[in-house]
């Protein structure tokens, strides 16, 4: 076995897998694996620069990461940065700063890329097995951007549209710098739309509806799928591969989407820094659903991070 680190820092998050990968058997034992919001796409689609606050939190994880990764002793180390480092003028600034912490530049890579990854990550469990009928359509909602991949043992095509729920929350759901509470019909009409348009760019590359088995990844897919099973607290194990139906992503949408802020803080398996962007991730999935005529979603906690560490092993 190699032992590899991964880390894949999104518009909302950063997360680390460090892992025991074993290429011969397709085995991939976790030794750590962690995810921290530190939110670096705030502000980004308004000002196209990454804001000085976001990268020192971004910073601040990526020292921490450091530590873990030299304590468990891995042998390579690849980090990937997604949607918001590729859109921002500053983005140098980012890559200085994770090259002095962590000795590795970041990789901006493309949207194709991302899909690859996230396809690798979220299917090669899923090969082995036939009780999943193919092709299977790999959905990665993150805070930026949402990407699309269609395939069998591998990619038959991909993209990547700018729907994330970061992304479509500072579009649609800000007045005055704050978060509606709860957003408008007018509000919520005009997203709606804007996610729908995106859907009709994807479709144009992407073979939607071909798919016989719709898999989701990310933090929007598996907090609805943590309301959805009613957990007393974020659970990964009985997330992982848990699946919910498009009636019951439709009834939890519609809640969150006229919830309080409260109330949804309120929810046992909810990360604070999901509050005020899970309605707009929500959202994103139900259009897919209703979309591809899915009537249920697989949720998987394997994706890009898994495929990172794939591609390094």
């Amino acid at each position: 076995m190699t032992r590899v680190a991964a880390v894949d820092c999104g518009t909302n998050s950063i997360r680390l897998l460090v892992a025991d990968a074993a290429p011969a058997t397709g085995e991939l034992v976790d030794l750590d694996r962690r995810m921290t919001i530190v939110r670096l796409g705030q502000g980004v689609d308004r000002t196209g620069r990454l804001a000085p606050e976001a990268l020192q939190r971004t910073f601040a994880a990526c020292r921490e990461y450091a530590a873990i990764i030299k304590e468990h002793g891995a042998e390579r180390l690849r980090f990937v940065a997604t949607s918001a480092s590729r859109d921002a003028e500053n983005r140098d600034e980012f890559v200085r700063g994770v090259l002095d912490i962590l000795g590795v530049e970041p990789e901006v890579i493309s949207g194709d890329q991302e899909a690859e990854f996230s396809f690798t990550g979220a299917t090669k469990e899923l090969a082995g097995g036939d009780h999943l009928p193919k092709p299977y359509l790999v959905v990665d909602i993150g805070g930026g951007s949402t990407e699309f991949v269609v395939g069998e043992d591998r990619v038959r095509a991909a993209r990547s549209v700018d729907i994330g729920c970061v992304r479509m929350t500072e579009r649609h759901l800000v007045r005055d710098g704050v978060v509606s509470d709860p957003p408008s019909k007018e509000q919520i009409a005009a997203m709606r739309a804007d996610i729908e348009a995106a859907l009709d760019l994807a479709e144009e590359t992407v073979p939607l509806r071909e798919a016989r088995t719709l898999v989701g990844l990310a933090g929007s897919v598996t907090t609805v799928s943590a309301i959805a099973q009613e957990l007393p607290e974020y659970d990964s194990a009985a997330i992982h591969h848990s699946r919910v139906s498009h009636e019951r992503v439709r009834e939890i949408t519609e809640w969150l989407l006229r919830s309080t802020h409260a109330e949804r803080a309120a929810v046992p398996s909810m990360h604070p820094g999901r509050v005020d962007v899970i309605a707009a991730g929500a959202l994103v999935l139900l259009s897919i659903m209703e979309r591809t005529g899915a009537e249920e979603v697989v949720v998987s906690e394997h994706d890009i991070l898994d495929g990172i560490a794939w591609s390094v092993a």
